[in-house]
């Protein structure tokens, strides 16, 4: 039972980065940009949080500066897509290289010597919580940003389905002309879209380098926004069940970790591929199943009928 109880834990804290991206990435194609430069911002987020926890000590600062980091790359992409026109593959591909090249060169110059362990997110809950039989190191044990990556998939949901500004960004990736000819800016919808996947998901850089690890690595993120992309087609772009779709993604990532620790006889990569085995069964899956905005992928030509 115990053994049962950490493995739900660590799912539910390794869920927390995909959930916290997966937000950005339901606007993000909800108003027709497709982002894979969301593993780049991913990875600038994780650096710039634990750079700045290691200057000033406070958590608040580092989730702020890599919400800043990740939506400045954002903004990059939406000029590059939105205004320029350009190709989003492409441009996506290039800010995950630019932040792998960037994330290595700053990692080497700001922490020369050896791993420097920072401050990580707090636990808030009261101590005797965590005694709770099974429940309380799956739920109160976890570290704030666990808890905040729960609540804002509710809130997104919120947004996107209850009020106006969400009916105009699902509006704009479905008929783009149709929101310029209500006098709406459709350039606008979409910077705000791009950006949101931006600032959500150097969020989860920052989660994934502070919930508990408290330092940063070269490439630590490892695909993880990509499993987030396949999540947004398991989940339907619905905010709450991608959300979903990402604890089980969190629970198959768990699971590889404690693969490994059971010393078993198979090499300890195959443990490692589980993940992406599940990503690319849930995808194969649902091929054919899902409706994706029906201009994902598509520039935005205001003088094309």
């Amino acid at each position: 039972m115990n053994s049962i109880s950490n493995w739900l834990q660590a799912s539910v804290r390794l869920a927390a980065p995909l959930m916290l991206t997966s937000i950005g990435a339901v606007y993000t194609e909800r108003v027709g940009v497709v982002n894979i430069g969301m593993e780049g911002m991913m990875l600038a987020g994780a650096l710039a949080s634990v750079a700045a926890s290691f200057f000033t000590g406070n958590v608040v600062i580092a989730a702020i500066c890599a919400m800043t980091v990740g939506g400045l790359l954002a903004v990059v992409h939406a000029y590059l897509t939105v205004s320029r026109r350009a190709s989003q593959l492409i441009s996506g591909a290039a800010i995950n290289f630019l932040a792998l090249g960037a994330t290595n060169f700053g990692y080497a110059r700001l922490f020369p010597t050896e791993r420097e362990r920072v401050a990580t997110f707090p636990v808030l809950s009261p101590p005797e919580l965590h005694d709770v039989p099974f429940f309380g190191r799956v739920i109160f044990a976890q570290p704030v940003i666990v808890w905040i990556a729960f609540i804002l998939p509710l809130v997104s949901a919120w947004v996107l389905y209850r009020t106006s500004w969400g009916l105009n960004i699902r509006a704009v990736g479905e008929h783009p002309h149709a929101v310029a000819s209500a006098g709406l800016s459709v350039f606008r919808l979409k910077y705000a879209g791009v950006i949101l996947s931006g600032v959500f998901s150097g969020l989860g850089g920052s989660a994934l380098a502070q919930a508990e690890l408290g330092y940063f690595a070269p490439n630590m993120t490892g695909g993880r926004a990509f499993v987030v992309l396949a999540a947004l087609i398991v989940g339907k772009w619905n905010p709450i069940v991608v959300a979903g779709a990402c604890m089980l993604f969190g629970a198959a990532d768990a699971l590889q970790l404690r693969i490994q620790t059971f010393g078993a006889v198979i090499p300890y990569q195959f443990a490692v591929m589980v993940p992406y085995l599940l990503t690319i069964a849930a995808l194969a899956g649902l091929v054919g199943r899902t409706a994706a905005p029906k201009t994902i992928g598509k520039p935005y030509d205001p003088e094309a009928i």
